[in-house]
């Protein structure tokens, strides 16, 4: 076998990302938007010694599983993994990745695995999108998402994953752009002035905030822009985000407000919460209160116990527990994070919620060890990496009675249930949330309970 070789395989599963694999003459390939069940034509790309990465040329015989993707540019863009599977085959594989992880990396053998919840409709879902923006190779100015594992725009402002108002925002910003020769940040250069829009929408209030992030301190027309924003129906929040690093971090850490208050507001359940550019909130609402009710539940709270709820962001997870708690504790690295956090306490009237700024790994050690706080239950809902290994070792010094644990990758969730199944803890329930239509990704939510040092 050579690179540019055409191979014929059968996809026997997908990778994390939603990679399709297969065999041929012993190697394993991996073959972007192919289903499982497809048998395919394929270019070899790549080749290393036990595995190589191939294109999909053509579909020879159809898995049972695929069906046509909405989106006409679903093949090229980076967002929708598998939007050519069925949404009932989506489920049952996102249900099977999550339980091999935990049996593979946590080295578990049975899993407690309850049914998967799914989404009534996986599309349009998404209320937080982020565009890049630039220039096709005519010259145009043009905006979409970044082609998979590139900086490549592929155009569209029409993502059937987002809000519909957002086509209508975006067309109002090109607009603007091409009138007042606004040029799109050029990743090479570092020159350009405008770099990506973020447009977060309210689902249950119906706010709209438009945040332009500009390789700048000001923009030309700012007048015209807000102006011919304003009128969009429910448009609330207009700000700059000062990005001026050569960077392929989205947001810079300033903002300048141009319109409206700087925020907007949504409600998970019946708990308001105020979101500014830069917090952090699921992008998915409606599930999003599934899962923080499957983390409530979980939890099985009585209305006396001290809660610690560890990379808590806004306080979405905190506002939730503190309704059935006696006190809820959040830790969040992010101070405009932590100012949110308070202010949701505050506008939905909890007095029983207390918020420390910080990385989870230092201030519960140090709550822990120079305070004497306690925990009956403590919430973990960490970025992808995962918890860190000293957060890990005073979760179990403090030794609560229960750990939840809300993950966003089940690798690494396999990984740190594992050391608190070697360090008294047993895996009790295990429920995944799905999240991300159409992408590879899933939520999911453990439940840890101390293990009963009498019972046979």
């Amino acid at each position: 076998m050579k690179k540019d070789d055409l191979i014929e395989v059968t996809i026997e599963d997908l990778s994390e990302e939603g990679t399709g694999i297969g065999k041929f003459e012993g190697m394993t390939f991996f073959i972007k938007d192919a289903v499982i069940g497809d048998r395919v034509r394929a270019k070899i790309m790549k080749l290393k010694k036990t595995y190589g990465f191939a294109r999909l040329m053509e579909v020879l015989t159809p898995s049972p599983d695929r069906v046509e993707p909405l989106c006409p540019v679903a093949r090229q863009c980076g967002g929708c993994q598998i939007q050519a599977m069925s949404y009932e085959a989506q489920l049952a594989f996102k249900t099977r990745k999550v339980e091999n992880n935990l049996k593979r990396i946590g080295k578990f053998e049975e899993i407690p695995m309850e049914s998967i919840i799914g989404m009534e409709d996986p599309f349009h879902y998404r209320n937080k999108a982020q565009f890049p923006f630039g220039k096709n190779r005519d010259g145009k100015i043009i905006t979409g998402f970044y082609a998979g594992r590139t900086h490549s725009i592929i155009e569209n402002t029409s993502c059937h994953l987002g809000k519909e108002v957002n086509e209508e925002i975006l067309e109002k910003i090109l607009a603007w752009m091409n009138a007042f020769h606004v040029e799109p940040y050029n990743e090479a250069t570092g020159k350009g002035l405008m770099r990506h829009s973020l447009i977060r929408c309210g689902f249950r209030t119906g706010e709209i905030m438009v945040c332009l992030v500009i390789n700048g301190r000001k923009i030309p027309g700012e007048e015209a822009l807000v102006d011919s924003l304003k009128i969009i129906p429910g448009m609330t929040s207009i700000s700059l985000n000062v990005n001026k690093e050569k960077t392929n971090v989205i947001l810079g850490t300033e903002i300048k407000n141009l319109y409206g208050p700087g925020y907007i507001t949504d409600k998970i359940g019946n708990i308001e919460y105020r979101i500014s550019p830069l917090s952090f909130y699921q992008v998915n609402p409606i599930q999003t209160e599934r899962l923080y009710g499957t983390a409530l539940e979980f939890a099985d709270l009585n209305g006396g116990e001290t809660v610690w709820d560890l990379y808590c962001g806004i306080g979405t997870i905190s506002s939730f527990l503190a309704r059935k708690a006696g006190k809820v504790c959040g830790v969040e690295i992010i101070p405009a994070a932590i100012e949110d956090a308070r202010e949701n306490a505050k506008r939905n009237g909890l007095d029983n919620v207390e918020f420390f700024v910080g990385k989870a790994e230092e201030v519960l050690p140090e709550q822990y060890e120079k305070n004497h706080i306690k925990a009956d239950v403590i919430v973990v809902d960490p970025p992808r990496k995962g918890c860190d290994e000293l957060c890990l070792e005073t979760i179990v010094k403090m030794s609560p009675e229960k750990v939840v644990y809300v993950s966003c990758d089940s690798s690494t969730l396999a990984r740190d249930v594992k050391y608190l199944g070697e360090n008294g803890y047993e895996v009790k329930r295990v429920r995944t949330v799905d999240m991300f239509g159409m992408s590879g990704h899933v939520e999911t939510v453990a439940l840890l309970t101390k293990k009963c040092l009498h019972c046979n």
